[in-house]
């Protein structure tokens, strides 16, 4: 047993300490690969691994929980300690992390408006549930009780949210030490519009988030941390991309090592992001200053070490960095991971959408549409289908609620795409008077994960839909999770400009990190095996995948992609190089 203290500074037995940490998400890791990202950061000469908890996948469905498997925080933290590494672990309900909905589960809308992040209203209630359920796991993994967690978070980020609420922050951490939590507490919050002032929590060690300009920053911070110790529980390292940037994202190696130097001679640091990972699935989030920005799947975040975990200039800069403050703390690298390129893989046949219904659900009769999530549906696609009489010849389209972005189809042909504050315009809709069906076609691109805007996150079409002023009643609300692909028949080809299904086939030896290319692809989403793999859309900047090789096995491997924009190829390929634009 050791114990971990908050003093002046940071006391581990007694003795001062100093955190040099790496944010590792074992969420966006393969659990196969877990082992080889925590022995790449204790070679560089961190001595620490953080991690986040989302709440939306270890509760997916309300009071249903899952610990398994690649979520068995558990078992990655007892791993990190077999690597010699300590732990700061994270198990606020909201975690931002450009994940989906900030890790709030979807089932938070499925009713009446829950108050998030308040403790008024039920939102408390519901987080004690998930903390009876997830401390379990934590408790015994605790310095004191012989694990490596060193400190907890409380709350991330609160002070951005705008709200003060100190009530709120302290049942949280009220929560946490009703159900076993003994270590010491730390909030985190950026430097914005006063955000320490709202976020901080008595009981608990301020820190502060931000990527550059150390020195000044900490000065900021130091008032807040009230004698204690100073501590970068974020230095952002680099920054994630979103769907319609121009560029991958980079910071340089030098900047970084320079911040480094500032934040070790005053304090203790957490590298955010150390190794990014995969938003696999459905998972990214978005951010909203004004319009809608999802993030793309990979979270690679230009950290040290990159999406596919083979290390790239800048950690090698600060493995050197480390070395020089503290001779003998960096370690021997494990060997690469195989990396494979198949080449091109040709299609097998295609299976459209709207042949394909009938075996991917089963339609909800509403006289006007309801989103998702009153539909018991998380993520995915939504499908609208209504039926229109002979002699109609159009109009203005109009909803009273509607998101993320829809395609609208006439008797199964595209008449019109559009997205995010477009839809809160009347829609021009030409038909041909003969009378037919009226199919909405919605995509839930991510729920925001930052700002007030996550109190208006529900997706799909929510409410009346008008033509011309009138409302249009009789629908027919198909949910599209797309989690069980096997019904479908590829035979079944639909139009060529329509929404439909390709299926390619692997055949693996020896399975091996790879990454898909998907150049003259439209948009849409890729499946291995019968998994969401991610979102693919040719608006860049991301167009290659990773596929990691343990989602791969041995023989044979079915590819699905759905392409919602008639944009297709007869063919595929897999290579071996990420394609991100950055050093290797």
């Amino acid at each position: 047993m050791s114990a971990f203290e908050i003093r002046d500074c940071f006391y581990l037995d007694g003795a001062p300490f100093q955190i040099i940490s790496g944010c590792i998400h074992y969420f966006r890791v393969p659990p196969a690969y877990w082992d080889d990202r925590l022995k790449k950061l204790k070679a560089t000469g961190c001595n620490t691994v953080e991690t986040y908890i989302p709440w939306n996948l270890h509760e997916p469905r309300r009071g249903e929980f899952r610990f398994d498997g690649g979520l068995d925080v558990g078992a990655f933290l007892r791993l990190a300690q077999a690597n010699g590494l300590y732990a700061i672990v994270r198990p606020s309900p909201y975690v931002c992390a450009e994940w989906e909905f900030g890790g709030l589960p979807a089932w938070l809308l499925e009713g009446e408006n829950i108050p998030l992040r308040t403790h008024e209203g039920p939102f408390l209630g519901l987080v004690d549930r998930y903390y009876r359920a997830l401390f379990p796991h934590l408790v015994p993994l605790q310095i004191d009780r012989g694990g490596p967690v060193l400190l907890m978070q409380v709350e991330n980020e609160f002070g951005a949210w705008g709200a003060e609420d100190p009530e709120y922050l302290a049942a949280l951490a009220g929560l946490m030490r009703d159900n076993g939590a003994t270590v010491p507490f730390i909030t985190s919050d950026n430097l914005e519009n006063e955000s320490l002032s709202r976020g901080t929590c008595p009981g608990a060690l301020a820190t502060v988030n931000f990527g550059s300009g150390a020195a000044e920053k900490l000065e900021v911070l130091r008032p807040y941390a009230k004698g204690g110790p100073l501590m970068v529980t974020e230095f952002w390292v680099g920054w994630f991309d979103a769907w319609g940037d121009n560029v991958h994202h980079r910071t340089a190696p030098e900047g970084v090592v320079g911040d480094l130097e500032q934040i070790l001679d005053r304090g203790s640091v957490n590298f955010y992001m150390f190794h990014g990972g995969t938003s696999f699935g459905w998972m990214n989030g978005a951010n909203d200053y004004g319009r809608l920005t999802p993030d793309v799947t990979s979270y690679d975040y230009d950290a040290p070490l990159p999406e596919d975990g083979r290390p790239a200039g800048k950690y090698f800069a600060i493995r050197q960095a480390l070395e020089r403050r503290n001779p003998g703390s960096t370690g021997e690298l494990p060997p690469p991971l195989p990396r494979r390129a198949w080449g091109e893989l040709r299609c097998q046949g295609r299976a459209g959408l709207f042949p394909s219904l009938g075996k991917l659900g089963r339609a909800a009769g509403r006289k006007a549409p309801c989103s998702m999530e009153r539909l018991g549906q998380g993520y995915g696609y939504i499908l609208y289908r209504t039926r229109l009489p002979a002699g109609r010849m159009g109009g203005a389209l109009s909803f009273a609620h509607a998101a993320d972005r829809m395609q609208g189809f006439w008797n199964g042909r595209p008449v019109f795409t559009r997205f995010d504050r477009e839809l809160a315009a009347p829609i021009p809709l030409e038909l041909d008077g003969q009378g037919g069906t009226l199919d909405l076609l919605v995509e839930n691109l991510g729920r925001v994960n930052y700002g007030r805007r996550m109190e208006n996150q529900r997706k799909g079409i929510d409410g009346p839909v008008l033509l011309d002023g009138a409302e249009i009643t009789d629908w027919e609300c198909l949910p599209l999770p797309l989690d069980d692909l096997g019904g479908l028949d590829f035979s079944q080809r639909g139009p060529a400009d329509a929404p439909a299904f390709y299926r390619f086939a692997l055949d693996v030896d020896s399975p091996a990190d790879t990454f898909l290319d998907l150049t003259g692809w439209g948009k849409g989403t890729a499946f291995v095996n019968g998994r969401a793999l991610g979102r693919f859309w040719d608006k860049g900047p991301q167009r290659r995948l990773y596929l990691p090789a343990p989602w791969l096995r041995e023989g044979e491997n079915e590819l699905i992609l759905f392409e919602t924009e008639g944009r297709a190829r007869e063919t595929v390929a897999l290579l071996d190089e990420p394609g991100l634009g950055r050093e290797e």
